[in-house]
């Protein structure tokens, strides 16, 4: 009797440690796709004169913002690729040909001759390359947090969920920590503009070859195993139109939060340069920081989220995001003191949080597995692509025109409406798809 219960307590040793392991292989290669992305927002205030060439600093930027965009136009292609080849050829597959691409779209623009050496040759290159690290990231986002919520343990996935998303934040925290280095240490400003912006890509792209290795060693999961066993034949866009209810949740409960995280990560580096007026080293200490508080909120909210369920995280950031987002950015706006505005992001954060923590493992829950990299990745992709990549083209626009405060409603009104969604949905850490094959 004891010796079954001490191998049957082995076995579950086991099976946490192979779980922890694939979970925290598979968030690796995540952070470094996501590095790839935020590379580009990090360093474009130093390499868009190489690609753009007006000469106001804000239409520069506002260009390489558009190409930023562009990437996410492309995405919605890149969620039914790979979402597709996840729910019919498994998980790891598709996570490994995602990082393939992310690699070529970095080294592409860490090659790319400049402007003034090829004209608008130099524009197209760039503007391809991030059309094929978008195809990369619309098919990683489903697939990676398909394969998340199907390894981890039905108890804590929250917990996981808000581990997973801090790779999001982590990749942007690992771009800017380097920025932060070649200001401080190797680089002038005028060595950054002139090449050292190319330094980012080239070891984002090494940096995919690591994960590519890295993911060829995860096991598949069980769910993909047991439902292709099951139901070898499925067809999948049959059954994504049935679920077409939960499709829709996805975009309504992604657009407020994408807006919101696009806001306080990719655009708020521009906005602290432009709009509050910081120097780039204030911004950069300034951007580390608050992205290190808001990388360990996350695993914080989500073992909340197993305790007391999703819904109530979703509409705190709700609410609370409606209420609080146009005095925190125009307080913020008017502000000339780094601490002052690092607080004010802080609080931002304490927020957005909220959705940011669970957001991957609620889209997980609503979908059986038969089709849930699909279900999560489509609708998120495309969401995405017209609130989240949008931002800094939206906000710099308004700028540009003369009303930047226009921005601020326009957040507050994206959070309200998924605000509308979340008060109608059903929490799903009680009422979950994941043991749904079909």
């Amino acid at each position: 009797m004891q010796a079954t219960k001490t191998m049957s307590e082995t076995e579950n040793t086991a099976d946490a440690v192979k779980r922890v392991k694939a979970i925290l292989i598979g968030s690796i290669g995540n952070l470094i796709e996501w590095y790839d992305v935020y590379a580009y927002s990090a360093f474009a205030l130093y390499f868009a004169p190489s690609f753009f060439p007006a000469a106001d600093p804000v239409a520069q930027q506002l260009s390489a913002a558009i190409v930023f965009a562009a990437a996410f136009i492309v995405r919605p292609l890149g969620g039914i690729l790979f979402g597709w080849c996840a729910d019919r050829y498994g998980r790891r597959k598709s996570l490994m040909l995602s990082v393939m691409l992310m690699c070529f779209g970095s080294l592409l623009i860490a090659v790319s001759p400049t402007y003034q050496q090829i004209g608008v040759g130099a524009t197209l290159i760039l503007i391809t390359a991030r059309l094929l690290q978008g195809l990369s990231q619309g098919g990683e986002y489903g697939a990676s947090a398909t394969y998340l919520a199907e390894m981890a343990h039905p108890s804590r996935r929250g917990f996981y969920s808000g581990v997973w998303y801090t790779t999001l934040i982590g990749g942007q925290l690992a771009a800017v920590l380097l920025l932060l280095i070649l200001q401080k240490v190797f680089l002038s400003a005028e060595e950054l503009k002139e090449w050292g912006w190319r330094i980012p890509f080239m070891i984002g792209a090494v940096l995919s070859v690591y994960a590519l290795f890295m993911r060829k060693e995860l096991p598949e999961t069980e769910h993909y195993q047991q439902a292709r066993q099951k139901n070898p034949s499925s067809g999948l866009w049959k059954s994504l139109i049935q679920h077409r209810r939960e499709l829709l949740l996805v975009v309504g409960m992604t657009i407020g939060g994408t807006s919101a995280f696009y806001t306080y990560t990719t655009y708020m580096q521009k906005f602290l340069k432009l709009s509050v007026g910081l120097d780039e080293v204030h911004v950069t200490m300034i951007v580390v920081g608050y992205l290190v508080l808001a990388l360990l909120m996350q695993p914080l909210y989500g073992a909340l989220s197993d305790k007391v369920g999703r819904k109530p995280l979703l509409i705190w950031f709700g609410v609370m995001g409606t209420v609080c987002t146009y005095p925190l950015l125009s307080t913020l706006s008017e502000t000339k003191n780094p601490w002052v505005a690092f607080g004010l992001i802080s609080v931002a954060w304490l927020i957005v949080s909220g959705y940011t923590s669970i957001t991957g493992i609620i889209k997980a829950e609503l979908f059986p597995t038969s089709i849930r990299a699909l279900g999560v990745g489509v609708p998120y992709a495309l969401t995405v692509s017209l609130f989240g990549g949008t931002v800094d083209s939206v906000a710099l626009g308004f700028k540009q025109a003369g009303h930047e405060q226009w921005f601020y409603w326009y957040a507050t009104a994206c959070i309200f409406i998924s605000l509308l969604v979340y008060l109608g949905m059903r929490d799903t850490l009680t009422q979950s798809r994941m043991e749904s094959h079909y």
